[in-house]
Formats: C-alpha cells, sequence, structure tokens
C-alpha cells in the first residue's frame, strides 16, 4: 500500500529520509489533499530506472520482431563462432 504524507512533514527530514530508506516504493507528497510529489531512496530509483530499462528494450526488441528485423539463431551463431575463432 502506498504511503502518503501532507507537505507540511517534510519539515522533518531526518524522519523522512528513515521512511524513504525502509519502504521499498516511493512516497507520495500531498499538497491541499492532492497529490504533489514523490519523494523515494535511491535504492528505490535506481530499481525503478533499472525496470524502466529492462522495459524499453523489450519494447524495442517487440518492435523488431513485429518488423521482421530479426536473424536465424544457428546462422547468426555460427558468424559469431567463425568471427572470434570459437
Amino acid at each position: 500500500m502506498p504511503q502518503i504524507i501532507p507537505i507540511k512533514e517534510l519539515k522533518n527530514t531526518s524522519e523522512i529520509s528513515e521512511l524513504c530508506r525502509s519502504s521499498a516504493e516511493p512516497i507520495y507528497i500531498t499538497k491541499n489533499g492532492y497529490g504533489d510529489m514523490v519523494i523515494m531512496s535511491i535504492e528505490t530509483f535506481e530499481e525503478q530506472m533499472l525496470m524502466y530499462d529492462i522495459y524499453n528494450r523489450l519494447d524495442s526488441a517487440e518492435r523488431d520482431i513485429t518488423e521482421g528485423r530479426t536473424k536465424n539463431a544457428r546462422e547468426s551463431l555460427r558468424s559469431l563462432r567463425q568471427k572470434y575463432g570459437v
């Protein structure tokens, strides 16, 4: 369940920092009852960016397949073996 805190609680930076580090999810900050910001630990941010990169690569690979930009696996492996003498 996402954690939601009002913006006025950001004054206590030590508590907010600990909350970010103890939570594996982003923390949503509200202002006047509406979503305003999201904060998270560096670890959570890096994990999110890694997943974003993976999803982008998968999307690109699926487009390559759809558009016919593929190679025969056996021929590709044979070519690599010849190129690197394996």
